[in-house]
């Protein structure tokens, strides 16, 4: 049987939850929007959550047997009837089982959109001799901010905007004082963000760099500095990468980062 939790809720502090924490740490922020749907079997060995409009999360213990989890899908899927779905995001193996589930159900095929590695770092190595300095994003850096997010989606995502259009994101972003830049000879060459704080971790997300600044490990020492901040606040360090950038993915370990669990990010038709 399901019922609802919320950001009150122990359920991602229990212990089978907390070996996977890092590779479900979004789960944390999504528990958080006032408009989220979050479901959680009785025993607590299943945990969904969706902010209204995104991607859902799925949560599923080791432990829970493949019949019982069978079930738990079948059920998950009748209560999510009239509810929009966009994809689903999880460990491979449990995604695609609900995936094909809630495909047949609901006729709307399915496909893989993206596969992440979750990291997270205990102890930071600091790059040796990069130039340049981190500085704190404020007001005055909004539309650089914003310059660098739409180089971000870019490259990222393939996905081509206007700076103009991120000026408000980035107006948000720089006003929650979480954005950093790393500076060289008064340029600003590389941006990060600590995009969430939870209870034992941080996500950092928007690391980009200008492909004119790139291989000169200005990403690396912003991240690590970064990571320096977050352990003086108690919290380990964690972010997503895309499998399909194996550079980035390099970036990451040679300051520390240490896999913590594959991400499928599956999208329904």
């Amino acid at each position: 049987m399901l019922q609802k939790w919320d950001m009150n809720d122990q359920v991602l502090s229990q212990t089978m939850f907390l070996a996977d924490e890092v590779q479900y740490n979004l789960l944390h922020r999504i528990c958080e929007s006032r408009n989220s749907k979050c479901l959680k079997t009785t025993d607590e060995q299943m945990i969904f959550a969706q902010s209204e409009g995104q991607n859902a999360w799925l949560w599923v213990s080791k432990e829970l047997e493949e019949d019982r989890r069978h079930n738990v899908f079948q059920e998950l899927v009748e209560l999510l009837n009239g509810t929009a779905v966009p994809g689903v995001s999880g460990d491979p193996t449990m995604v695609e089982h609900f995936a094909q589930m809630y495909s047949e159900t609901n006729d709307v095929p399915y496909f893989p959109h993206m596969i992440m590695e979750s990291y997270s770092c205990s102890e930071v190595k600091k790059p040796h001799n990069v130039r340049g300095t981190m500085h704190q994003a404020t007001r005055h850096h909004v539309e650089i901010v914003a310059a660098f997010l739409a180089g971000f989606s870019e490259g990222a995502y393939g996905v081509i905007v206007d700076p103009a259009s991120q000026i408000s994101t980035a107006e948000e972003m720089v006003k929650a004082g979480n954005v950093y830049l790393w500076y060289v000879d008064r340029l600003p060459v590389s941006m990060a963000n600590i995009a969430h704080r939870s209870p034992r971790h941080a996500r950092i997300n928007a690391v980009y760099t200008p492909s004119l600044f790139r291989k000169r490990g200005y990403a690396s020492a912003l991240v690590a500095e970064i990571c320096s901040v977050l352990e003086s606040e108690g919290l380990e360090p964690m972010l997503y990468a895309d499998l399909k950038n194996p550079d980035s993915n390099k970036v990451y370990q040679n300051i520390g980062f240490q896999e913590r669990g594959k991400v499928v990010d599956i999208k329904f038709r």
